[in-house]
């Protein structure tokens, strides 16, 4: 049984997620995008004659092939095309049409637009070099009814054609939200998304709810004289045979000086390192250091130790200030050696195979922290070294939390601004914390719809949007870096305000599509540090903070005193107040309540 990921602008943000559901249900997955085609080039920054800016087109992956082009074509709309929308060009799709199936799309269409003008001669021209370009049976002209009047002169026109050129119909709807009742909700989205009230004149909305995902049955009744385009959409679905590569995290290539080897470059660096580190290290040490190395290397995580100690190396040679280490890769010898971490793991029993061991199946993560003014720098230098079209950031979803959602919803309905915060502030904080859980909780905010239609529509629309996308950011510090151009793995994006570059797939998608990732921090904390020093350092104190003695005595007393704002993990009010009935008075003492400061123990 086949199921459609038809996403809208070009984008591709969930098509992986999808595919990957699909295929644990053993549902067929079909991936397309609808895209925005520019008039004349994507470079163009004007509309066409009549005054668009872009028509519209449904691209199918028919096979990887088809899907490695959707992947160039929805990359370059946004890097090189978008105007309003990313836009692809006719140049764009001659370079890439190969495993696609083309439709002509909905009333945004070129093909539709030329009917409903009256221009038949320049529909056929259109709907003929499609056909030819795509092949003859991946184009097809779309026959959609939702009850429009213009789409009944659209629709005699696309019949017309069909029967002059050969080219097929199929039946397709447009679908905006799933359920027919959801067609109000939609326009409220519209709402939000747009800043506009629902009762406002002039505004983008909805005027017929027929863009909900139909039946069989449905399509046939709306499309009853183009039975057969009903029988192409099942052809269409059955061409389509995709199966999407998941090569598992590949590690970008790391040139090593002539003569090595990944493994004996990083085996050599290590020894160096660990000289510097323990100038008499026991056989113990070394033996530690040499168990490391083999399981580094039978890993093939030799790379990855090298990259990452590399990027480290060269914020370390500018002056860029790194963080010592957190989480389990300071369980490691080599990393110490390596200077990729500065906490001594024999010193405080750290065990290796927490970061890294042969049952491990996932890779290795170091969490590193840098100065927040330098972290550009570093991200700079990766980029040259490693090429910015092999470098991006991640993106990430914000979704409309419970909280927001209220708020979102009760503007758009007019809500006085006191009230819709104080109905928000009903709901209990907590990250996980959704709305039906809230009204469970509170009988006054399950009984709120009684007071009224308005009320009935606040909680009936919020609960519909809730956890729904509302927009589009960039990982706080993850960055990808892969072995080839970005895009033969996954799509890419470009915030259109920052033009920030990043992945469309989320993180928890990327190391299945072949990249890996590294975490870049962003650390204020050593901002401060660093700019402190250099404050001292004018009033003739020369500070060197890798040599502050970890038993300090009056830096103890600052800490029992609950004075630790600005010291990371250690600012927060709970915390400062754990510190003042604690009285810690050694860095164990630091790290046990650190590991303890956590909701299951502190109860």
């Amino acid at each position: 049984m086949p199921a459609l990921a038809l996403t809208d602008h070009g984008n591709m943000f969930g098509a992986l997620k999808f595919y990957l559901e699909c295929r644990k249900q053993d549902i067929e997955p079909i991936i397309g995008s609808e895209f925005y085609v520019a008039p004349e080039s994507r470079f163009t920054k004007t509309g066409s004659e009549g005054g668009a800016r872009y028509y519209h087109i449904v691209l199918l992956a028919r096979d990887v092939e088809g899907y490695q082009n959707l992947l160039q074509l929805s990359s370059r709309s946004y890097l090189e095309g978008f105007y309003y929308k990313p836009r692809i060009d006719d140049e764009l799709l001659q370079q890439h049409h190969r495993g696609l199936i083309a439709l002509s799309g909905c009333m945004g269409g070129q093909i539709p637009r030329l009917l409903l003008n009256g221009q038949m001669e320049a529909a056929r021209d259109k709907a003929l070099y499609y056909h030819e370009l795509f092949g003859k049976d991946n184009f097809y002209l779309e026959a959609q009814d939702q009850g429009i009047p213009e789409q009944k002169t659209i629709l005699s026109g696309l019949s017309g054609l069909s029967k002059q050129t050969g080219i097929p119909m199929v039946a397709s709807n447009d679908i905006h939200y799933t359920n027919k009742e959801d067609a109000y909700a939609q326009d409220i989205l519209i709402c939000v998304g747009t800043g506009k009230k629902v009762n406002e004149g002039k505004r983008l909305k909805f005027a017929y709810p027929e863009f909900y995902f139909k039946s069989q049955k449905e399509m046939a009744l709306a499309i009853p004289e183009f039975p057969e385009a009903l029988k192409i959409t099942r052809a269409i679905a059955e061409m389509c045979n995709l199966e999407i590569p998941l090569p598992g995290p590949l590690l970008p290539h790391y040139e090593v000086p002539q003569g090595y080897t990944l493994a004996s470059y990083l085996s050599e660096l290590a020894h160096s390192g660990l000289k510097e580190r323990y100038p008499n290290p026991s056989q113990e040490i070394r033996d530690r250091l040499e168990y490391e190395l083999s399981v580094i290397n039978s890993m093939g995580y030799m790379g990855y130790f090298l990259i990452v100690w590399d990027f480290i190396h060269y914020a370390r040679e500018n002056g860029i200030p790194v963080g010592p280490g957190r989480g389990s890769g300071a369980g490691s010898l080599v990393a110490y050696a390596l200077k990729i971490t500065d906490i001594d793991p024999l010193k405080y029993g750290l065990l290796f195979e927490r970061f890294l061991n042969p049952e491990r199946i996932s890779m290795p993560d170091f969490d590193i922290d840098f100065c927040y003014e330098g972290r550009a720098e570093v991200i700079d230098y990766v980029l040259r070294k490693y090429g910015s079209d092999r470098v991006g950031q991640i993106i990430t979803f914000g979704s409309l939390k419970a909280r927001a959602v209220i708020r979102d919803v009760a503007r758009v309905l007019d809500f006085p601004y006191a009230e819709a915060d104080a109905i928000a502030k009903r709901v209990p904080m907590g990250p996980k914390m959704d709305l039906q859980t809230a009204m469970k909780l509170d009988p006054e905010l399950s009984q709120m719809a009684s007071k009224g239609e308005n009320y009935k529509n606040l909680l009936d629309v919020s609960l519909k949007l809730e956890g729904l996308h509302r927009h589009v950011s960039t990982h706080a510090a993850g960055i990808v870096i892969s072995q080839e151009d970005l895009t033969h793995y996954v799509p890419l994006y470009r915030d259109p305000k920052t033009l920030t570059v990043s992945t469309q797939y989320s993180m928890d998608y990327l190391e299945d599509c072949g990249l890996v990732k590294m975490d870049f921090l962003g650390l204020k904390t050593l901002t401060i540090i660093k700019n402190t020093v250099k404050l001292l350092k004018r009033r003739g104190v020369d500070l060197d903070i890798n040599q502050i003695p970890e038993n300090d005595p009056a830096t103890f007393r600052l800490l029992g005193d609950g004075r630790s704002t600005c010291i990371f993990q250690f600012e927060s009010q709970g915390m400062q107040e754990i510190l003042r009935k604690s009285k810690p008075a050694s860095i164990p003492d630091l790290i046990a309540l650190n590991a303890l400061y956590r909701p299951g123990p502190m109860e």
